[in-house]
Order: structure tokens, then sequence, then C-alpha cells
């Protein structure tokens, strides 16, 4: 007869899955969850036909990152609980205090109509979709903008489910009711929103690695949120150093109230708990 896995993977194959998670993605997984990661294992187990823990980690150590059996493992060992409008102290700011900056800027030098603002770990697009609601609700003349969203994410079962762009009611649940109807459509189902192209257009997903460096021209705002905290100091150095690199002159960086950058961050001048900005530049756009 095949062997049949454990109910749960032992110390050793814990440890070697902790490892291969982290040197894959950066993410630390407590050696203290083996009941939970023995769970979500156990559903890739059945879904493959693999028959054991060990089977299964040397598939997985001979898949390149790119492999779709990568992405599926990291849905289930990973968390993604996100909604629109989380954090709301964030939204206000960004919406009554940086973009009329960006408004009054762009009146003030005569420069290009054009904002850029990098959702970094987007997940499902929930985070991407807020930025573009708010741009949407407070830009005058929106036509007139070149505004670039791009949300970023290491799985592609999210990155998906994000350029879908529909949400349940739960994701929906902080949405101000005026932008609801203006930006969204309720879909035939009743349980779920449609966001408009307004908001799609402006959006671009890609699936990245924070530990790799990312090709783009630089932002005037990062969204590094929910994220980190997966991280050890190793890996969060290397991935804020990625971002680092991407903030324009003056540009902000929006990290979450729990991610534990602010000694990566000493080079940037903090404006708010969760808030920097770059030395280059002075103004808070």
């Amino acid at each position: 007869m095949p062997p049949v896995a454990a109910e749960q993977i032992n110390d050793a194959e814990m440890t070697r899955f902790v490892d291969l998670i982290y040197k894959v993605t950066g993410i630390r997984i407590s050696t203290q969850k083996k009941t939970l990661l023995s769970n979500r294992i156990r559903r890739r187990l059945k879904q493959t036909g693999v028959e054991t823990f060990e089977a299964y980690y040397l598939k997985l150590k001979r898949l390149p990152a790119s492999d779709l059996e990568w992405d599926r493992f990291l849905e289930e060992v990973t968390t993604h609980e996100t909604f629109l409008y989380r954090d709301q102290v964030q939204w206000d700011w960004f919406q009554r205090e940086f973009l009329p900056g960006v408004i009054a800027s762009q009146r003030e030098t005569k420069g290009p109509k054009a904002l850029r603002i990098w959702s970094a770990a987007c997940s499902t697009g929930d985070e991407a979709m807020t930025i573009a609601t708010c741009i949407a609700s407070t830009l005058p003349n929106l036509s007139e903008w070149r505004v670039q969203i791009v949300g970023t994410d290491i799985g592609v079962g999210a990155l998906e489910q994000a350029k879908k762009a529909v949400y349940n009611e739960r994701a929906m649940h902080l949405v101000p009711e005026i932008c609801k109807k203006k930006f969204f459509t309720r879909q035939p189902d009743g349980t779920s929103w449609q966001a408009n192209p307004i908001l799609t257009g402006m959006v671009n997903y890609r699936q990245h690695n924070l530990l790799e460096p990312l090709n783009e021209a630089p932002f005037d705002l990062v969204f590094l949120k929910n994220v980190l905290i997966y991280f050890d100091d190793v890996s969060k150095k290397t991935a804020v150093g990625h971002i680092r690199k991407l903030i324009r002159p003056g540009g902000l960086l929006v990290a979450g109230a729990a991610e534990g950058v602010s000694d990566l961050l000493r080079e940037l001048q903090r404006l708010q708990p969760w808030l920097y900005q770059t030395s280059e530049g002075k103004n808070a756009r």
C-alpha cells in the first residue's frame, strides 16, 4: 500500500517547510503553527494526489517559484484578510491631505497632471481599488490626469481575482455609499459588486516578489501594509531596500502600523507613525 500522510508533520518536516517558504518568499512561518500548517498542507496533498508531507516537500523543492503549484501552496499557508478602505485614518489622509496637495502642487508648478502609486503586496486588489476610488472621487477633470496604480503580489491566484475587480459585501462594507453607487455596479447575484472601468482603467497588476527588484519608474507614493509582519529582519531589509529605490525624491511611503520597519527607514522623515517621506523633498503632497 502507498504511504499515508500522518495527521501532523513532524518537527524535521516542519523545519524544512518553514525554511523552504522563507527561501522562496522571505515569509517566516512560526514553527509553533504546526497544526495549522499541517492542515493546510494536507489540503494540497488531497488536491495534488501526493501521499506524504515529505513527498510534497520534495515536489515543491524541485519546482520553480513561478510554478502554479507554488502559488496554490502559498494561498493556503498565508492569510489574505483584506477589504476596501481598511485603516480608515490612512484613507482620510490620502483623500483630504495627499490628493489636495497633489492638485495644489500641479496648479502652482503647471507641471504634468500625472500620479504614480504602488500598492505593494496588493493581494486581491482591495487596496489598489480603494486608491482608485479615492482618486476618482477627488481629482477634478480626472480624464486630464495620467494616473498609474501598480498593484503587485507574489500570488498569481490573488492577482487573477484582483483583475476581475469583483468584491463581496464583506470587502465593500466600509465603502461610502456615494462611491458604491457611482463607481461600482451590483452584480445580478445581489451579493457582489463590480468596479467600473473608470477605476479598473487606472490599475495594472503584475506578479512580484518583494525580495526581488521591481522594474518600474519611481512612484509618488507607495503603500506597503500588512505584509512585512511575516518577514524576519533580513527579509525586511532586502524588501525595504528595493522599495526605497522606487520612491521619487520627496515621495511618500504608507506602512502598516505593525510592520516593524521604522528602524529601516531612518533616512526618511517620519510624518506619522505610518507615514514616511524621502529626505530629498519638503512637500508632503
